[in-house]
Parts: structure tokens; sequence; C-alpha cells
């Protein structure tokens, strides 16, 4: 929200309704994610549902990270994470860590990933996503002291690269309308 009041020029009168305005468009990026992640575990019927929950936590911090980081800072991406881990049933920390360092790397590349079409962003979301699946896979490992199978963590990846077109559509949409407080 500050950032639009710095601009110089002529700009609309500070009232409640364009403060709440403003202010709801800047927490889209998040709350959006967490209904997608809590209608993720909703009883659909769907077979593998479990493996939604970490790809679209993984998508949407990715693209949100991407194209509006001021609506995604790291506190948000603590928070989502943390709420994975207890939907999830993982080991506290998996996801909180994962998604971090997927925040960072996206703030890091968001330079050079800004001025690329959505395909070069697709494949290096997909980079991104089989190492955070690996990642996943170790550190639960490590943490619950077991070897596990890694198909899981590779289905997991496979659903992540392949979900990320379904999410980034409408939310790019979202980011030119709705979750741009420019427009507010």
């Amino acid at each position: 929200m500050a950032h639009i009041d710095r601009r110089p020029g002529i700009r609309p009168r500070q009232s409640l309704g364009r403060w709440l305005d403003v202010t709801a468009r800047t927490c889209f990026p998040a709350a959006i994610t967490i209904l997608l992640m809590l209608l993720s575990q909703a009883p659909l019927g769907i077979p593998e549902q479990v493996a939604l929950l970490p790809a679209i936590a993984l998508g949407s911090v990715w693209f949100w990270s991407v194209f509006r980081p001021d609506a995604m800072p790291p506190l948000v991406v603590f928070g989502i994470g943390l709420l994975v881990d207890l939907l999830g049933y993982l080991p506290l920390g998996v996801m909180t860590f994962t998604l971090l360092a997927e925040h960072g790397l996206a703030l890091a590349m968001r330079r050079g990933l800004s001025r690329r079409g959505f395909a070069w962003i697709w494949v290096v979301f997909a980079g991104v996503a089989a190492a955070a699946s690996l990642v996943i896979w170790l550190l639960v490992m490590v943490l619950t002291l077991r070897l596990l199978l890694p198909w899981p963590a590779l289905f997991i990846g496979v659903v992540t690269v392949a979900i990320f077109p379904v999410l980034a559509v409408p939310f790019g949409g979202a980011h030119r309308s709705i979750a741009n407080p420019d427009h507010a």
C-alpha cells in the first residue's frame, strides 16, 4: 500500500473504503493460496488427492513471488508452509523450509523471469519443483529416521509441474485486475 502513496501526481483521497480496497488487493495472493490449499483437503474423491496440497502451495508461492513479491513476504510464506505441514501431516518445518527456499530463489530470479514468456517461467519452475520434491523427500527421511521410496516425491514433482499452468492462468488474470493495488 505504501508504494502507491509515494507516486507523484494526483491520487484519490485516502478514505476507509480505499484503504480496505488496497488492503484486500494486497492480501489476495495469500488468501487465495490458503483457500486453494484448504479446498484441496476437501473429500473430492480425486485419486491421489493428497499430492495437490504441496503442488498448490509450491505453484502459488512461485507465481506470486515472481510477479507480486510485496504481496507474498517471507512471513506469509512461513505461515503457508506451516499450514501445509499441519494439513499434510508432514514433520514440522519441511514445507516451511522448502517454500522459503523457493521464495528466495524466485526473488533472486525475478528480474530475469519477469521479462520472459510463460513457457520459460514454466520450465524454470519445473526445475525448482523437481528440486523442491527432492528436498521434501530427503527432509522427511531425515526427520522421521526412515528410508522412504522416492516414488511419492517424484509424483508430487510431476503433479506440481502439471498443475502450475492451471494455477498461473487465473492468477495472471487476477494479477492484472483484482490483485493489483494500483487499480484501487
